[in-house]
């Protein structure tokens, strides 16, 4: 991995985590806990890739293994988030764009679900039955449903910042003036389509130059004529 992408997403999957325990762990909301990590590296791996989308995830399931309050055995979401930002960064389209905001909804529900599938998989493997007490149903809707609620807010503003940090030509030029929650907004309904301004304005200035060119070669040719007719008469 690139130094900017583990600078970037280091600080992005500590923020996260902070506000997840401080802030979103004490909400106390029924069911599942909205799960910041988790979007931060779906949101990483839809621009990065599989391979880096699985070294994010693993790390950034460590921390949240040894952050406070755990509870679990250490690895454990480690090896959830490292499978789920493996397989988003497989669903990651080849031009960088989805065709619609289906797509990243669709990627954030799907994470969501299996994420919570595969902690209570694992945690009935090494003897933890704590998912059986709570309701594997009802931990699944409310995590599919808190993390769709959340997703908007977050997933579009780390995908700009991620294809910002790389220079990703899908990305916003800073340099043609375009707003910076034009390209947010662009980065969840089409999966980060940039507008490229700058070559827009090549383009107008080719084109008002050729004009130049085409209207001084008409004027020469009407001068030449107009002379030609004028020795004829002498």
């Amino acid at each position: 991995m690139r130094f900017n992408r583990i600078l970037l997403a280091g600080t992005l999957v500590v923020v996260a985590l902070v506000v997840q325990v401080s802030v979103l762990g004490r909400l106390q909301l029924p069911g599942a806990v909205p799960d910041l990590v988790l979007l931060t590296v779906v949101a990483l791996a839809l621009v990065y890739g599989h391979v880096s989308g699985a070294l994010i995830g693993f790390a950034a399931g460590l921390l949240a293994d040894l952050a406070p309050p755990a509870d679990h055995a250490a690895g454990r979401y480690a090896l959830v988030l490292c499978v789920i930002g493996y397989a988003t960064g497989l669903v990651r389209p080849d031009n960088g764009r989805f065709r619609s905001a289906w797509g990243p909804m669709l990627t954030v529900v799907a994470a969501a679900f299996a994420s919570t599938l595969l902690y209570a998989g694992v945690g009935a493997l090494v003897g933890d039955t704590a998912a059986r007490h709570v309701g594997l149903t009802g931990l699944l809707f409310t995590a599919v449903l808190y993390d769709l609620l959340l997703a908007p807010f977050t997933v579009p503003f780390i995908m700009a910042l991620a294809r910002r940090a790389e220079n990703d030509p899908m990305a916003v030029e800073a340099n043609g003036g375009a707003p910076q929650g034009k390209d947010l907004a662009s980065g969840w309904l089409t999966g980060g389509t940039g507008l490229r301004i700058g070559s827009q304005r090549g383009g107008l200035r080719m084109k008002t130059a050729r004009s130049r060119a085409n209207r001084a070669v008409r004027i020469k040719g009407v001068k030449g004529v107009k002379g030609v007719k004028s020795i004829k008469k002498l």
